[in-house]
């Protein structure tokens, strides 16, 4: 699934959509465009595409909306693409269940690669991945819960295991704070982002060849992080 994918691109502006639909159908990707929430659903009710790219601004319903309901019953791919760039919106729509948050004015590489990335999340299966996976020199077994970087074994402890496992499984989504504190430590720690930010600190160390230019595990300022694959 990557260029004969089927993308809605739901926004209102004019100006997106001659930029954005014939960018993607350059790629390959088959583009269908609508500018509101409820033309939107419609769309979807009628044919579930691959993947939408969704703005917040609507001028019925707001884009976390849409992505509220798609959520009911759909699991597909969500990229929110709006001039909404604060911290409280990105939290916002990922919680609500988009995958990936591009800011406008946006460069159109990284929407494509972006869009990429969730396609290819799609294509490998939701099913949480057993035996081993290997991404550039790092190797992950989760059955054994092992870990080689290189020939070099990494010693982690669970709980550092239990970070990598979760954003590899996720591997190109961002993961808000809130839903990592949520999986790793339960519901009552979702206000203590501290835990996260120790253990994630840990894990960069032995993972990362420069825990300071870090190649895995991105930073999503103040909203998250994402294991870049």
């Amino acid at each position: 699934m990557t260029t004969s994918a089927r993308i809605l691109l739901v926004d209102d502006e004019v100006s997106i959509q001659r930029a954005v639909a014939p960018l993607l159908r350059s790629r390959g990707y088959e583009v269908e465009t609508v500018a509101s929430g409820q033309a939107a659903l419609t769309a979807i009710d009628a044919r579930m595409p691959d993947l939408i790219v969704l703005d917040l601004g609507l001028p019925d319903l707001e884009g976390v909306e849409v992505c509220r309901r798609v959520r009911l019953h759909s699991p597909v791919p969500i990229i929110v693409l709006s001039a909404r760039g604060a911290e409280l919106d990105k939290v916002d729509a990922l919680e609500t269940g988009a995958d990936d948050y591009v800011t406008k004015p946006f460069g159109p590489d990284e929407l494509v690669a972006r869009i990429r990335v969730a396609l290819r999340r799609v294509a490998a299966g939701d099913d949480p991945p057993g035996g081993r996976v290997r991404i550039g020199d790092l190797e992950i077994d989760y059955d054994r819960h092992h870990v080689l970087r290189g020939d070099e074994e990494i010693h982690l402890t669970p709980k550092e295991f239990d970070l990598l496992a979760l954003l590899a499984r996720n591997a190109g989504r961002v993961l808000t704070h809130r839903a990592i504190l949520k999986a790793i430590w339960g519901p009552n720690a979702v206000s203590q982002p501290e835990h996260l930010w120790v253990l994630m600190a840990q894990l960069r160390k032995k993972i990362e060849a420069d825990p300071s230019r870090p190649r895995f595990l991105l930073n999503e300022p103040w909203v998250g992080y994402r294991f870049n694959s």
